[in-house]
């Protein structure tokens, strides 16, 4: 009899002269605390959206894209620049010169982009309460996402970004267009460390 060991994840084969037994996976304790260190934005192609705090509507968008950003405690710049760079340069929308789908920019087409800040990006369920340590804490996460934003409106035009109310009960109301919903993390292979460009 002998074994042969797959990796820490899998199931180990052990194997007998006349069957295979295959045991279960077992994870290791690193591996059940493995969570995701990054910077995390959901984008969503719109035909409008808005955020309404205490019953008035603070900022509203037509077509373009409502992005909510969760902020994870160890989030650096160089997060905030991935995901900057990276939403506003997804190609979600259609060239009407062209008809050619996924072909153009939010800045190529001069949308909107609205921002709300969202730690609960980052809820994980413990039972069925959620729990949400690993956000970055309010009083670090709000300078850090009034930064983001003004990395946005850097890079695109100051009049095109809008965000909501950073801690405060937001309602967001949104038309998605589509729908496409798009899930994007800082912790990607070419976010800084290959030191090639990225294709376009």
């Amino acid at each position: 009899m002998h074994s042969v060991s797959i990796s820490p994840y899998f199931a180990s084969i052990i194997c007998t002269k006349n069957k295979q037994k295959f045991l279960l996976p077992s994870l290791n304790k690193h591996h059940r605390n493995l969570q995701i260190r990054a910077m995390r934005a959901v984008v969503q192609r719109v035909a409008s959206a808005s955020v309404e705090v205490d019953g008035r509507i603070v900022s509203e968008i037509g077509p373009g894209l409502l992005v909510l950003v969760g902020i994870h405690d160890s989030d650096t710049e160089s997060d905030a620049d991935y995901i900057c760079r990276k939403v506003l340069n997804m190609r979600l929308f259609t060239n009407e010169n062209t008809g050619k789908g996924w072909d153009q920019n939010v800045m190529q087409r001069n949308y909107g982009v609205l921002l709300v800040s969202q730690f609960t990006l980052y809820g994980i369920l413990k039972g069925n309460k959620p729990d949400f340590h690993v956000a970055m804490p309010p009083q670090t996460a709000k300078p850090f996402y009034e930064s983001i934003v003004d990395k946005f409106r850097k890079a695109y035009k100051p009049d095109a970004v809008k965000d909501g109310v950073f801690g405060a009960m937001m309602k967001v109301s949104l038309v998605n267009d589509g729908p496409v919903t798009m899930q994007l993390d800082s912790s990607q292979p070419s976010k800084n460390t290959t030191g090639v460009a990225e294709e376009s």
